[in-house]
């Protein structure tokens, strides 16, 4: 594993015991909340491997459950996040899956109210930072530490460069891109990582595309 400098080694102001466990843990919940780009009404939470057999002990449940309403890393509201979760009526369910993960710090969320819901898979890598593996069924790797957006499209030629046209149109350089589909001509996923949070003009921009279907984004 790469560091990019010494902030990375010694993990981000916190509150919590363990950096992976409830910073990490902080993180995913929060990229969740992100995406779902509101306030979920309930929460269905599977920890794996030793997520699954120290959550409690570690703060884990805590953390994930306040990132989900949106707190950051450093937050004191962290510690009361359960009792918070459950005054706004936040339905949360946790389940210690036995199923063994390719990474030991792994959790499955899956959020969601009357209007739609979300599932993405997160690992807490060390440090406090973490990767987002897999979204509604696209496998990906998101960092969750830059600004990002995420694009489902129809998989058709001309997707990928016209929402490039439009970055490159206002400026806003791309530091990584991956794109993944459920198979030829069916849906696909662009997950692009760029330097600066995007105007909600760029975002609308791009979802008025042809072909594109939602355009979700991670503000740094």
């Amino acid at each position: 594993m790469k560091f990019r400098s010494v902030f990375d080694i010694i993990g981000p102001v916190m509150i919590g015991p363990s950096s992976s466990h409830t910073a990490g843990a902080a993180r995913i919940g929060r990229v969740a909340r992100n995406l779902f780009d509101r306030e979920p009404k309930w929460a269905h939470i599977s920890f794996y491997g030793s997520f699954a057999k120290t959550y409690k002990g570690h703060g884990t449940d805590v953390a994930i459950v306040g990132g989900l309403l949106d707190f950051d890393t450093f937050d004191e509201r962290i510690k009361e996040s359960l009792e918070i979760a459950r005054k706004k009526k936040m339905k949360i369910t946790f389940r210690e899956e036995e199923a063994v993960p390719e990474h030991p710090n792994t959790a499955k969320i899956l959020v969601g109210d009357d209007d739609g819901e979300l599932e993405l898979v997160g690992i807490s890598i060390g440090g406090g930072k973490i990767e987002i593996v897999e979204l509604n069924g696209f496998k990906l790797r998101l960092s969750g530490h830059n600004p990002a957006i995420l694009v489902v499209h129809d998989d058709r030629f001309g997707a990928i460069a016209s929402v490039s046209n439009i970055l490159a149109k206002h400026q806003i350089n791309i530091g990584q891109m991956e794109v993944s589909r459920k198979g030829k001509g069916k849906m696909a996923l662009m997950t692009i990582e760029v330097d600066q949070n995007l105007e909600d003009r760029v975002i609308d921009e791009i979802a008025a595309l042809p072909d594109i279907t939602q355009v979700a984004r991670i503000v740094d």
